[in-house]
């Protein structure tokens, strides 16, 4: 079996391993990619930490592009040469939540201990997040791939597959914003960013990032935020509503801290809308007063991974970028090759990236 240099998993909590591990080739509805850049996501180190569970050895990484090396027999739409963006989202295309524009949702499951890779001796090696991008190769579905333009620089592209379709897509799909209307945003980290500047292109009045960090808070003004707002401070729910002169139609919980979810309806406008993105650790436990949803027609929505259709809406979030609408370039905070993983991972989660990425 052919073999791959990749960063592995061993034990929770503790420094990948690069080393050589087994790929194997493409077949049916796979297709091989070659990878030239794998961004990392909190997600990949809330796995990594154990926080999620999940089996061991396992190689993370989902937010990738680069270009396909090889399709299996029934692959259709793209061909050996594309520049692709892979994706986690992996859609059987037929179940109801896929049959409904959800694919994000959808119901045929995927084990990743029985996946592509292996181990060099033969072993379990699992592809998690249906990816397992931080390697110099990854064998996937063709539903996880969009196409993208030949041009495009493919480590801004890797950003589309996870952090941008995310922040923008619970915005434009889950909360479907309207111009004119109110937005805050909790957290301004790499999603955070997203929804602020998906809130600034759905045309939002007032857009007000809330985070622990100063440095944090400018680099929001410059996705789009019109207020900003320590969340260190006593009470920011109203300086929040000073700044708005109201509740916010729409609160956007971007980070994975229980706290942020207790204090988020203090934010919303009667007939507003919690929308939570940020995925806590395991067994984290939040707490509510729903009279106070039922009588104010409030609402509380989860939006994974942006409630994204990726054919439909990578494609333009990519000419939005063209354009210079949409910030790309501006998210990268630094590049690191594979050898480097571990240095990037401890780099994001000093909480002051925006994303780092792997280059290949």
């Amino acid at each position: 079996m052919p073999q791959i240099k990749a960063a592995v998993c061993h034990d929770f909590g503790k420094p990948l391993v690069v080393e050589t591990v087994e790929l194997r080739a493409p077949i049916g509805s796979e297709l091989e990619v070659t990878l030239a850049a794998c961004a990392v996501c909190h997600s990949d180190i809330s796995y990594a930490t154990g926080a999620w569970g999940g089996a061991l050895p396992a190689v993370y990484g989902h937010e990738a592009a680069g270009h396909i090396t090889a399709v299996g027999e029934d692959v259709q739409g793209v061909k050996i040469g594309d520049p692709v963006v892979v994706t986690l989202i992996r859609s059987c295309g037929t179940c109801a939540p896929c049959s409904s524009g959800k694919p994000t949702i959808c119901d045929t499951p995927y084990d990743g201990d029985y996946g592509p890779l292996r181990t060099v001796e033969g072993g379990m090696l699992h592809q998690a997040m249906a990816t397992g991008g931080f390697a110099e190769k990854v064998v996937v579905d063709h539903s996880q791939v969009v196409r993208i333009p030949e041009n495009m620089d493919l480590a801004a592209a890797s950003l589309l597959a996870c952090g941008v379709i995310t922040g923008v897509g619970a915005v434009v799909n889950a909360a479907q914003l309207r111009a004119g209307q109110d937005v805050v945003v909790i957290g301004a980290g790499g999603v955070g960013l997203n929804s602020i500047q998906g809130a600034r292109i759905a045309g939002a009045r007032r857009i007000v990032a809330i985070d622990m960090s100063d440095e944090k808070l400018k680099i929001a003004k410059d996705f789009g935020a019109t207020d900003t707002i320590l969340a260190t401070q006593k009470s920011p729910w109203r300086v929040a509503r000073e700044a708005l002169g109201r509740g916010a139609d729409a609160v956007f919980i971007t980070v994975g801290a229980a706290g942020a979810y207790n204090d988020a309806p203090r934010y919303i406008a009667k007939g507003g809308k919690v929308v939570m993105v940020g995925m806590p650790p395991s067994g984290a436990m939040s707490q509510y007063e729903p009279g106070n949803f039922a009588a104010t027609g409030q609402s509380l929505i989860g939006s994974k991974m942006g409630d994204a259709v990726i054919k439909r809406d990578i494609p333009w979030m990519i000419d939005l970028y063209a354009q210079g609408r949409l910030k790309l370039n501006e998210l990268i905070s630094e590049k690191y090759s594979l050898d480097e993983i571990n240095e990037a991972i401890e780099a994001t989660k000093t909480g002051t990236a925006k994303r780092n990425v792997i280059v290949f």
